[in-house]
């Protein structure tokens, strides 16, 4: 594995806990599914700076019950959110400098694993941004060949990009709702002709229980002498 590979996910693993961390990049919006065995508790750090805001909204998508524990840890180790056996759930924190930690937790089940999904949306990350509109507006200053001004264009900019953004949000989620939906449908339509089967079965064995019976009933066994 490179060291680019490294710097995105750093698994880390507990020989108590069989806890593995990582570590992902300094992205706006990052979503990742993976499967949480049976037993085990598995562990991810982002990186934060002052004054921002993390908001962490996660899925369980495929598993017995849909449930698991989460619970999310400052940069100091302090708890800040915590869930007990949930199916879903979204926090937001306004961040400092350092790594946030957040686990999730399947150690209550001893046979089934879980499929999770979870989406980070990290706010006011950005670096070197403001600065940037004072340097074009050098350009646009001056001239008497735009009618519109920069401030406009920007503000008409940063607004279908946040619409946009928002538009991928709400369709990441739909899709985890839908594949969680689809598990659940899949899993009731196998439970459905398992015991239509069973069913069918005992009803065949009564039946024919029945007609023996029925028949014995009315059976003459004397025999006629001649």
């Amino acid at each position: 594995m490179g060291a680019q590979a490294l710097s995105v996910f750093a698994f880390v693993f507990l020989a108590e806990w069989s806890i593995s961390s990582a570590a992902f990049s300094q992205a706006l919006d990052s979503d990742f599914t993976f499967t949480l065995p049976a037993g085990r508790k598995e562990c991810f750090y982002q990186t934060m700076k002052k004054d921002a805001s993390l908001e962490i909204e996660y899925q369980v998508l495929d598993g017995a019950g849909l449930d698991v524990d989460f619970v999310l840890f400052s940069p100091s180790g302090d708890i800040l959110a915590t869930d007990h056996r949930k199916s879903d759930g979204i926090h937001t924190v306004e961040t400092q400098d350092g790594d946030y930690m957040f686990c999730f937790d399947n150690s209550f089940s001893s046979v089934s694993e879980k499929i999770i999904f979870f989406e980070l949306i990290l706010d006011n990350m950005e670096d070197g941004m403001e600065g940037d509109p004072e340097d074009w507006r050098e350009y646009v200053q001056g001239t008497d060949l735009l009618d519109m001004k920069l401030e406009d264009i920007l503000e008409s900019i940063n607004s279908v990009k946040a619409r946009l953004g928002k538009s991928v949000q709400i369709q990441t989620i739909l899709r985890a709702f839908e594949a969680r939906d689809r598990n659940l449908q899949e899993s009731n339509y196998e439970r459905v002709n398992l015991w239509s089967a069973t069913n069918l079965v005992v009803m065949v064995l009564v039946s024919s229980v029945q007609v023996y019976m029925l028949r014995s009933l009315f059976d003459d066994r004397r025999k006629t002498r001649t």
